[in-house]
């Protein structure tokens, strides 16, 4: 796993998986070439000095030499990976070599003090191969050998009393206390090190669902509106029939009807020009419900200029013409939204200001429109005289508009609609559609 992973829930830069891999691969070879060769280290220093200080008599060697390759053998065997690493897989057999170990290593710094340099083995492997408080039986048997060699060994010539005895004991002491300490506290450190490298993964394994769970949030999202649109698209066919057959329609059927009473008056002037005057008034009016049900289907102004232009281009002329101040705001950076989107909220925005000229008897009108993350919010704030807005009065039917309207355009988008409202206190519409860009589509 290489794909890189930026800064995610932990609110900084997390590792990439390859780093993290790489890491653990390092640490792991590291352990395996120290765990491997620190016992030949021992070996080899204790055989290098050995004969500077103790004369190389045939039977001293033969011996020592024979106890150096028997100490080489036993650790290969079990710490090799060509043998399997038995040590390593079984806590049993990594008793078993460490006993032997010990062991060997006591002969060798019996026979030279310099083969104590055996404690780098005996420190290291009491913790790679044992388990629980047997680390420390390890620790404090090696720390025993170091101690002996410390005192010169078998070459000093010291007879075991009490001042001696007390001394092996001090430095035993000592040993296991300091090389126990650093090795323990060098495990604890790598331990740690382990620990973060699997919360960096686990990290960015998290980070990888919260992506796939936005995405598809997203997507899904997209459906919803979606299917909403074909809803609205659904209820907009419905009110348009309803529109086109209480005014478009009757006017029609109204123009025909006195352009045949004309024809049936060429007779009487006077009634056949009163006839043709109605119908012509008629078809003036059905021409003008045209005009307008066509308006209600996509806002001129958004045609020619972004959401928050078209809002203000209309509210100042609302204001204008209602004689109410106007503060209008916007928050957030502006982008472009779904179509959908942008005339739900502008629709809204007229519905709002609409209402207070109606309703508010207002002298101050607030318009805010936010562009947040996930979502843009429309404030349509007032000091009017407010109502309750339980007990407002909701249409039902028809092609007029109304806070019921206003609800359901914004359902239809998967927006929500929330009012604040009391008398004498003005009132605070806040209208929240999903930022879904333009680009966006299902």
């Amino acid at each position: 796993m290489t794909e890189p992973r930026g800064a995610g829930a932990v609110g900084g830069p997390v590792l990439v998986d390859g780093d993290s891999d790489a890491l653990d691969e390092r640490g792991r070879k590291f352990d395996s070439v120290v765990n491997r060769f620190v016992p030949y280290f021992g070996l080899v220093i204790g055989t290098v000095l050995t004969p500077l200080v103790i004369p190389a008599t045939l039977s001293y060697w033969l011996v020592t030499g024979l106890l150096v390759l028997a100490t080489a053998a036993w650790s290969y065997g079990f710490t090799s990976q060509n043998t399997g690493c038995r040590a390593e897989t079984s806590p049993r057999w990594g008793g078993v070599y460490f006993a032997g170990l010990l062991a060997l290593s006591a002969l060798l710094t019996y026979l030279s003090p310099f083969y104590g340099f055996q404690a780098f083995a005996g420190y290291t492997h009491s913790f790679a191969f044992l388990r629980g408080r047997w680390r420390w039986v390890g620790i404090a048997g090696t720390a025993v050998i170091v101690a002996y060699s410390q005192l010169g060994g078998s070459l000093a010539g010291n007879e075991f009393t009490p001042t001696y005895v007390a001394g092996l004991i001090a430095l035993t002491v000592v040993n296991a206390a300091f090389a126990g300490g650093f090795t323990y506290f060098g495990l604890l450190t790598s331990q740690l090190s382990q620990r973060r490298r699997e919360i960096i993964v686990e990290l960015n394994e998290a980070n990888r669902r919260l992506s796939e769970t936005l995405e598809d949030n997203a997507g899904l999202h997209v459906q919803l509106l979606a299917q909403a649109r074909e809803a609205g698209v659904l209820d907009e066919r419905a009110r348009l029939a309803r529109e086109i057959h209480d005014t478009i329609a009757q006017g029609l059927t109204g123009i025909i009807t006195q352009l045949e009473a004309a024809g049936a008056g060429d007779a009487d002037p006077d009634v056949r020009r009163r006839h043709m005057d109605t119908a012509a008034a008629l078809a003036r009016e059905s021409l003008t419900e045209a005009r307008r049900s066509v308006e209600a289907l996509a806002p001129g102004r958004l045609a020619a200029a972004q959401l928050p232009d078209a809002i203000a281009d209309m509210a100042k002329k609302w204001a204008e013409s209602a004689g109410v101040v106007l503060i209008l705001d916007t928050t957030g950076d502006a982008r472009p939204l779904l179509p959908e989107l942008e005339v739900t909220l502008f629709r809204v925005a007229q519905e709002a200001l609409a209402n207070v000229g109606k309703h508010a008897r207002a002298t101050r009108v607030g318009l805010t429109l936010s562009y947040m993350d996930d979502v843009v919010v429309l404030d349509v704030r007032d000091d009017g005289r407010g109502f309750v807005p339980a007990g407002a009065p909701r249409p039902s039917g028809g092609s007029g508009f109304g806070l019921a309207a206003m609800e359901q355009r914004m359902r239809r988008v998967s927006g929500t609609l929330d009012v604040e409202s009391a008398p004498g206190d003005g009132t605070a519409l806040s209208a929240s559609v999903p930022a879904i860009p333009a680009e966006v589509r299902s």
